[in-house]
């Protein structure tokens, strides 16, 4: 483990799923790259857009996992708070105690 690192993850409407990849792709200074998934909302305050959506009870929505240096995330986070305004892309960052890649040798 060489620098402290923090996790930010970001919950986002599918619909955003596009805009915000070319954002977070845009950002090099900062990002390396990130992991997303698809995730299901639930709760009071998530707002179900489609029909579909509204039957099951859940949103479909987009979770993205992006690894960076302490300061950076900080950084990136108000990046996003200015692209994004009305957005109401939720998001936490958590510390990081061990980042790296498990490698094999022989490869």
């Amino acid at each position: 483990m060489s620098a402290e690192f923090a996790c930010l993850t970001l919950i986002a409407g599918r619909a955003l799923r596009d805009e915000l990849f070319d954002f977070l792709s845009e950002q090099r200074d900062l990002v390396s790259g990130f992991t997303a998934s698809d995730a299901a909302g639930h709760g009071p305050d998530v707002r179900l857009q489609t029909p579909e959506e509204q039957v099951r009870g859940r949103a479909d929505e987009l979770m993205v996992l992006i690894i960076l240096q302490g300061q950076q995330a900080a950084q990136l986070l108000e990046r996003l708070k200015a692209a994004f305004v009305g957005s109401r892309i939720v998001y936490w960052i958590m510390p990081v105690t061990e980042f790296g890649v498990v490698d094999r040798p022989d490869r």
